[in-house]
């Protein structure tokens, strides 16, 4: 009797090793065959702008890695890029926007120097410009958007996932839906990310018929507090809505602009996933735009040495903490702060202060005028420099980011990954990635956005840099945390075969 229960289980565990085997094999294959077209406004390095570019121009990447076939759809712009390289046409067609037909034409780099496929939309009349975002986006992201749908239309292999990223494709889950012309492709599923959903798209109604035909009845959905916004139009009909951090998920259900109900009514089918980074450009050791390469092996006399370029660079002192700020200058990154904080901070403390970065002009100002109060200890460049960024990463001791909202935020990322210690609000992806040193983490965490806070979180970081005669192994702790694209490609891909096979 005994023998044969032995016998029964062990069949049974055959069984079941057997269905396990079967189930992966056939997710594996699943995934072999899975084919994404991811499309937005933004691919590093094309087009940047922020964060939304850095995260497009990763996660195709990481996903092909895994086995996923995927490539972005995004305008073709008249910028540094494309003037330097060379592009062949391979369809054209004519799209409208009601009374008004625009050509336009699907292009691709000749020789394909990225590590993506990317195919670009080119409207002459409205998406070759020398600018990514103005105010006649209405317009332009329309044409973009019907043109990468029509030219999906004419694919013999159509995508397993259309993946949209932002408000400047938040309309494409409605046409799928709604539109006569793209009943062929309303099977597709759609993902939608929202990277930052403060910007939303908003347009009237008397701009409705810009769109291909569908039942009128059901405009609704693209309604929301009486104008058109793409992006909820997005949330409604896409099949997922994530965002680039659990907490950011949590937090727009609270404050979204607006959308807080939407999201709330929508929560089922949404995921929050943190962005990961690409450690194939972020990477201290192998990255080209520094003074000197370094690891966590080396790490002192690394940032060392890139720190003095900077000081000498700046007119700093090589011996006091240098702090700094990259990004954008606006009020969602409390750039409106910085001015008051600096000059208090620089008046009261022993520490070097640099920012990089561009915006409200109001506030540039106010940053440029500090350097005649603040000769030696601070400085600024007023604009974006992708190399001096990868050289402030590398060379600070401290990086700011006292942001009122970040969605996930990739420059603490980058910081730690330089072993740079970030300063950061507790708000979305900064309260999931940085934990303070109090907790036996790696960063300073405050919980208010204010002068105050800020300058008393500056001051416990000085202290911290002055009695911590450990701070490299601080460092250390925090470069070898693995932010890389792997884990988060892999939650984009259990999602995508989550609504294949459900």
């Amino acid at each position: 009797m005994k023998k044969t229960r032995s016998k029964n289980v062990n069949l049974t565990n055959l069984k079941l090793l057997f269905y396990e085997l079967t189930k992966q094999n056939s997710l594996d294959y699943f995934t072999s065959m899975m084919n994404v077209i991811h499309i937005s406004a933004e691919c590093y390095p094309i087009a940047k702008v922020g964060g939304l570019a850095d995260v497009v121009g990763a996660l195709p990447k990481y996903q092909e890695n895994s086995g996923v076939k995927a490539m972005v759809v995004m305008p073709f712009y008249d910028n540094a890029f494309t003037r330097k390289h060379q592009f062949k046409k391979i369809a054209e067609a004519e799209i409208s926007l009601g009374e008004k037909t625009y050509a336009y034409q699907i292009l691709r780099l000749k020789k394909n120097t990225l590590s993506i496929e990317v195919t670009f939309i080119n409207v002459p009349e409205l998406l070759f410009k020398d600018y990514v975002y103005s105010d006649d986006d209405t317009e332009r992201f329309m044409a973009f958007q019907i043109a990468a749908l029509d030219w999906i239309l004419s694919l013999k292999q159509k995508p397993s996932i259309i993946h949209c990223h932002d408000h400047h494709t938040g309309l494409i889950p409605f046409m799928l839906q709604e539109c006569y012309r793209y009943k062929e492709l309303n099977q597709i599923p759609t993902i939608l990310s929202i990277h930052n959903a403060q910007y939303q798209g908003w347009f009237p109604h008397d701009l409705m018929h810009y769109l291909p035909a569908f039942d009128i009845s059901h405009n609704g959905l693209l309604d929301w507090d009486g104008v058109i916004n793409p992006l909820a139009a997005g949330i409604k009909c896409a099949w997922r809505v994530t965002t680039v951090s659990e907490s950011y998920m949590e937090e727009l259900q609270q404050d979204a602009n607006g959308l807080e109900s939407l999201l709330s009514h929508e929560r089922d089918k949404c995921v929050g996933i943190l962005n990961g980074i690409d450690t194939s450009v972020w990477n201290p050791e192998t990255d080209d735009m520094l003074t000197k390469n370094y690891s966590i092996n080396n790490i002192q006399t690394g940032k060392t040495a890139n720190k003095k370029w900077l000081c000498k660079e700046f007119g700093f002192s090589l011996s006091k903490p240098l702090f700094a700020f990259i990004g954008r200058l606006v009020y969602e990154k409390s750039a409106d702060l910085l001015p008051e904080v600096i000059d208090k901070a620089l008046s009261e403390k022993n520490c070097n202060i640099l920012i990089l970065g561009s915006g409200d002009k109001a506030i540039e100002q106010q940053l440029e005028e500090l350097k005649l109060k603040h000769p030696t200890n601070y400085n600024k460049c007023i604009g974006y420099d992708e190399q001096l960024s990868h050289r402030i990463y590398a060379g600070s001791d401290f990086l700011l980011m006292p942001s009122r909202v970040e969605p996930c935020g990739l420059n603490q990322l980058y910081a730690m990954q330089y072993g740079t210690i970030p300063i950061v609000h507790s708000t979305g992806g900064l309260k999931d990635t940085v934990t303070d040193v109090k907790d036996d983490g790696f960063g300073f965490r405050f919980d208010h956005v204010s002068v105050q806070d800020c300058l008393d979180t500056i001051q416990r970081a000085v202290t911290y840099y002055e009695e911590t005669p450990n701070l490299k192994n601080i460092r250390k702790t925090m470069m070898k945390v693995d932010h890389s694209w792997d884990a988060s490609a892999k939650k984009y891909n259990d999602l995508y075969k989550s609504i294949k096979t459900s």
